[in-house]
């Protein structure tokens, strides 16, 4: 390894280097020996105090030095840039920026500072790190495109037309007092710590919604490990030091040269952490539908919603249209080549998150040591044991003696009186001979039943008792206020259930029992697999529900209105 001189070192910073490429370029330049780094960031410098790295290691030899920078205020810019000769911009938006305004700030001012200090301080060259997703609009797929095609006039995601608001400041600032710039796009950047595909991925892993393919799944995507995008930025400032007439003012995309089908990605992902890869596909005019849909959905729920929504909304855009990209131009000018390949990439991504892992003991503790809402709802004792399917050998054989039950009971041609008699004669008969059964045979053993099994303890009766005496009193409280007349919201919630239960005792006995047999071996089991997707679903159908009921009661006659006047107060 060649030794560290300062005289031969150049001095560079990396804006953002904190961020997830911001990192991996500043380790990169490290290795290389032949940098002085400067690390400019809106993180506090404590988050780098006692911590083992190659950047703390760094600091503290003197070959990087750290600046808490906020890209809002240009004199702090000034402060890190002053002296420097290249400066990498990973463009970073502040996780704390949520609204439009705070992105605009980021972004479109950040990058209008971040130009004008390396202008005041003779910086040679500036490199921008964007994204391809600027060239997408969102309605049209991108195949194998170069840098001719032009950004869309309308987005559909505001953060992508703010960058690409600052990539257009980029070129346009090219050759301006000196400074040369250039800009390049990478496509969907992944790799070890990468805080939006992998986690995204993860936390969709037990949900409905990782089972779904939208489309065909034959959709290509251009994916670039974190790594490669690092080594095009270094090509990018050695080339604009070179060869600045090819390089400067132009904007590269740059990728791993080896598109892949997006679902097989997505498969690769959970294959690697335990999960199942995704199988259901949903049509094709299914996917077209959706993002208007969500799109609706954001306008009539608001601001409580609008960040998960608009995520929502672009990933299924993502995930539906095929986007490659001709890195002809980088290879060419900027001599780019990746250095690791996408199968590398990948499998070094899938061990830096073996924590998040199915069956690692993180996700084991969540798995079993949480209790579900529907466990809750069942008590938590043997019968949400068996309709959870803890057991699933105890579910299914107690499953399969409700079947013979049923049959035995309702399919069997007899009358209700002589089957109950049958049952229990059966029953006797197997307690006998359960009885005067040696304690062992064959090497099973045979537990007595104790009386005690057969008998309701006094404090279990007093509870029935007790449940039957509050539920007919609450029958009666409930029967005054309807008569008073004015809960009308009372009535309603009487009214629809008392409904829906005349049309169920007007199906045939069987048919109930066999239906609710299966609902209650299925539902509870469902919903506590799908929770959160549950209780999202009727979070947004009570709010469209209360949005509905509003409109309803502002075009109500009036002498209805003052019927319903305490309902619409509440809203």
């Amino acid at each position: 390894m060649t030794e560290f001189s300062v005289e031969d070192a150049r001095t560079c910073v990396v804006i953002g280097g904190l961020g997830f490429i911001g990192r991996s370029l500043i380790l990169r330049l490290l290795k290389l020996r032949s940098w002085i780094v400067r690390i400019a960031d809106s993180s506090p410098p404590s988050i780098l105090v006692d911590q083992k790295s190659i950047i703390s290691d760094a600091i503290s030899s003197g070959r990087a030095s750290y600046f808490q920078v906020d890209v809002r205020d240009k004199s702090q810019v000034i402060r890190a840039l002053d002296g420097s000769s290249v400066v990498f911009h990973m463009g970073n938006t502040d996780p704390s920026a949520h609204d439009t305004y705070q992105c605009y700030l980021y972004i479109v001012q950040g990058t209008k500072n971040v130009i004008a200090a390396c202008q005041e301080c003779n910086v040679k060259s500036l490199i921008y790190n964007s994204s391809a997703d600027v060239i997408f609009d969102g309605l049209h797929g991108l195949h194998y495109v170069d840098e001719s095609l032009k950004c869309p006039w309308k987005y559909e995601d505001m953060l992508n037309e703010f960058k690409a608001q600052a990539d257009a400041l980029f070129l346009i600032a090219d050759n301006y007092d000196g400074l040369r710039t250039c800009v390049l796009r990478p496509s969907n950047v992944f790799g070890p710590a990468d805080p939006y595909i992998v986690p995204f991925l993860v936390n969709q892993a037990n949900s409905f919604l990782a089972k779904l393919i939208l489309g065909t799944g034959d959709n290509l995507c251009d994916f670039t490990y974190v790594e490669n995008v690092s080594h095009a930025h270094i090509c990018a400032a050695e080339s604009l030091a070179s060869e600045t007439v090819a390089v400067a003012g132009k904007e590269f995309y740059i990728t791993n040269l080896e598109p892949m089908k997006y679902w097989e990605f997505v498969s690769r992902i959970y294959e690697g952490l335990g999960y199942k890869r995704p199988m259901i596909k949903l049509p094709a005019r299914i996917c077209r539908i959706m993002p208007p849909l969500v799109k609706w959905l954001r306008n009539q729920l608001g601001s409580e919603f609008s960040h998960q929504l608009a995520s929502a909304h672009f990933a299924i855009q993502s995930a539906s249209f095929t986007r490659t990209f001709n890195c002809s131009a980088a290879q060419e000018h900027i001599r780019y080549l990746p250095i690791i390949s996408l199968e590398e990439g990948i499998g070094l991504t899938v061990k830096s998150f073996s924590h998040l892992a199915k069956e690692s003991t993180s996700a084991r503790e969540i798995d079993f040591c949480e209790q579900s809402k529907v466990e809750k709802l069942l008590g938590g004792g043997k019968v949400a044991d068996i309709l959870l399917w803890r057991d699933e050998k105890e579910t299914f054989t107690y499953f399969l003696a409700l079947v013979l039950l049923f049959y035995w009971v309702l399919l069997g041609g007899r009358t209700f009186i002589s089957s109950a008699s049958q049952f229990l004669l059966l029953a006797i008969l197997l307690l006998f001979v359960h009885n005067i059964l040696p304690m062992n045979i064959g090497g099973f053993s045979f537990q007595e039943m104790p009386l005690s099994s057969f008998q309701i303890s006094d404090s279990g009766m007093k509870y029935i008792f007790g449940t039957l005496a509050c539920l007919w009193n609450e029958g009666i409280h409930i029967t005054k206020s309807l008569a008073q007349g004015e809960d009308w919201d009372m009535f309603l919630k009487v009214a629809i259930p008392l409904y829906l239960l005349k049309l169920i005792l007007s199906l045939p006995l069987k048919l109930m029992v066999a239906a609710a047999s299966v609902i209650a071996f299925t539902s509870f089991f469902t919903y506590e697999q799908y929770e959160e997707e549950f209780d999202a679903f009727v979070k947004v159908v009570c709010i469209l529900g209360g949005n509905l009921k509003m409109k309803l009661m502002r075009n109500l006659p009036a002498p209805l209105s003052p019927l319903f006047q305490s309902d619409e107060a509440l809203y």
